[in-house]
């Protein structure tokens, strides 16, 4: 199965779970609060990226990737209100300098989950304040680096971020928690995204620009009835369709309200699809609308994270292309310390990439979640996401079998019977069923 010459082979990174002593951001003060982080683990080094992130960039290099997608963190870059750090500045630009050099194209994300401490304290995404703050971030940012950059995030997975934080109560509250809090700032989010667009374009015309959009599928649990389906339809609008649809036509969609914000409308180049798992949905009182529960004979990745549905990215990709844009699987993985199930988990997702792609279906890009294990958020360290393996106290390195995979797929741009057979034999007469046994020479 051949992938055309100039496509995107990549991994991805966020800088607070790679770059260690993010001390200025709402995630490392969050941590320190008993119950929030999983077994109370602590960020610490993290991979130890401020460090030493041209090690795990020698590893990309050796793996094959012609691009990685990491993070910003913004509380590094501006630590104080109007304070800018140049040393952060320049140590992000010697990363950069160094993935170009290697060959890896960087694909820079601008907001991925975290914030400076000083802009949760003057309200963030509930205050109007946060437009020109984060303006003036961006503005910084793509003048000091933007040369380096030609393709930008700018907002990671704002549904997660909005559902997570003010909802759910596992990601830093905001000032304003509950369902108001979130309307408010999903418009302040879409604006500060349609602010970060135009800067970078004015910068850069050929630039593009785009967010990166988590695209679970939602589905009413097998023998739901019509009150069921319907329900599950809702839901995926809810969280699918209404950011990408307010971004095309620069309306905010009820219930968000019915406001148009200014230079929204077709602000981006591409779509990011970050695609794990799909969700059978329930109805229920409050906002707990997921089936916990999976059906007899789900495969469930660690930690009981998602079911393993290879054939939900085709469906997301093809659900992607009414948007007439280029199409990239900014995140995809899961996790899976044993890594029992990463072999075969990259060799079916990349199948349905590349049956899209047979399809001439434009998407032009893979990133693997993640290059190297790191701290997942509220589940510490509990969940290992990458192709690398991590000891976090000692932060030493092993490639796992995932990623000796990986890097056969990107040197040859295919997947094949022979790797199916190496990596995950169980794959074989799933993907290549008209393989057969090789012959045996002789008498």
């Amino acid at each position: 199965m051949l992938f055309p010459p100039d496509f995107r082979w990549g991994t991805a990174t966020a800088a607070f779970q790679v770059e260690g002593n993010n001390t200025n951001s709402d995630w490392w003060a969050w941590e320190t609060q008993p119950g929030t982080i999983l077994n109370g683990h602590r960020s610490g080094l993290a991979s130890n990226w401020w460090a030493n992130a041209e090690a795990d960039l020698d590893a990309a290099a050796e793996m094959g990737t012609n691009a990685h997608r990491l993070s910003l963190e913004w509380s590094r870059i501006e630590p104080e209100p109007s304070v800018f750090d140049e040393a952060a500045l320049e140590r992000y630009r010697a990363i950069l300098q160094g993935m170009v050099d290697r060959g890896i194209e960087p694909m820079v994300t601008l907001h991925h989950f975290s914030n400076p401490l000083w802009l949760v304290e003057k309200g963030d995404f509930n205050s109007e304040i946060v437009l020109d703050y984060f303006g003036r971030y961006v503005g910084k940012v793509v003048d000091r680096l933007g040369d380096l950059v030609s393709k930008w995030i700018t907002i990671n997975e704002p549904m997660v971020y909005l559902f997570m934080r003010y909802l759910d109560g596992t990601f830093p509250p905001p000032q304003r928690p509950g369902w108001y809090g979130l309307r408010e700032a999903f418009g302040r989010l879409l604006a500060c995204h349609a602010r970060a667009y135009h800067i970078i374009k004015e910068a850069y015309p050929a630039a593009e620009v785009g967010i990166a959009k988590n695209m679970p599928i939602f589905e009413a649990k097998p023998g739901s009835g019509i009150v069921g389906r319907w329900w599950a339809g809702r839901i995926d609008w809810l969280f699918n369709r209404a950011w990408m649809g307010a971004m095309v036509n620069g309306r905010l969609p009820p219930p968000f309200g019915r406001s148009t914000i200014p230079h929204l409308a077709n602000s981006f180049d591409f779509v990011g699809i970050n695609y794990y798992t799909r969700f059978y949905t329930k109805l229920g009182l409050g906002f707990d609308w997921i089936e916990r529960e999976w059906p007899a004979g789900t495969v469930v990745s660690d930690g009981n994270y998602g079911e393993i549905y290879p054939y939900g990215l085709y469906r997301v990709i093809k659900s992607a292309l009414p948007y007439n844009k280029p199409i990239y699987i900014t995140e995809n993985g899961l996790p899976d310390a044993a890594d029992k199930l990463r072999p075969a988990f990259i060799l079916d997702h990349l199948r349905q990439v590349w049956q899209a792609i047979c399809f001439c279906f434009p998407v032009m890009g893979y990133y693997h979640w993640s290059l190297v294990d790191n701290f997942e958020w509220d589940r510490g360290w509990t969940q290992r996401f990458g192709l690398i393996s991590l000891d976090p106290d000692t932060q030493a390195r092993t490639w796992r079998p995932s990623a000796h995979l990986y890097k056969e797929i990107c040197h040859s741009y295919s997947i094949s019977s022979d790797m199916a057979a190496t990596y995950a034999p169980e794959m074989l007469p799933v993907m290549f069923p008209g393989e057969a046994p090789a012959p045996v020479h002789g008498w």
